[in-house]
């Protein structure tokens, strides 16, 4: 059985800016937590231009305190 599932990019853009929020975090704060020099990636994430490494997934995770799959939002 083949499932088609993908990462719908904007979606998870707007959960990562939302949980952003909701756990009172800034850009900055994010920034430094995963050791960028500069926030490009995340607002690529957030403008849904991009989405996080595995690696930056989790570490998101644990500052949002939820999971990758409540960040990560799907489509079939």
């Amino acid at each position: 059985m083949y499932l088609k599932v993908r990462i719908d990019m904007i979606g998870t853009g707007n959960n990562i800016s939302r949980l952003r929020k909701l756990n009172s975090l800034s850009i900055k704060d994010i920034q430094e937590a995963m050791g960028f020099n500069t926030p490009q990636a995340i607002y690529k994430w957030i403008r849904g231009e991009a989405i996080p490494s595995v690696d930056n997934l989790v570490i998101l995770s644990e500052l949002f305190n939820t999971t990758i799959d409540e960040i990560l939002v799907k489509t079939k």
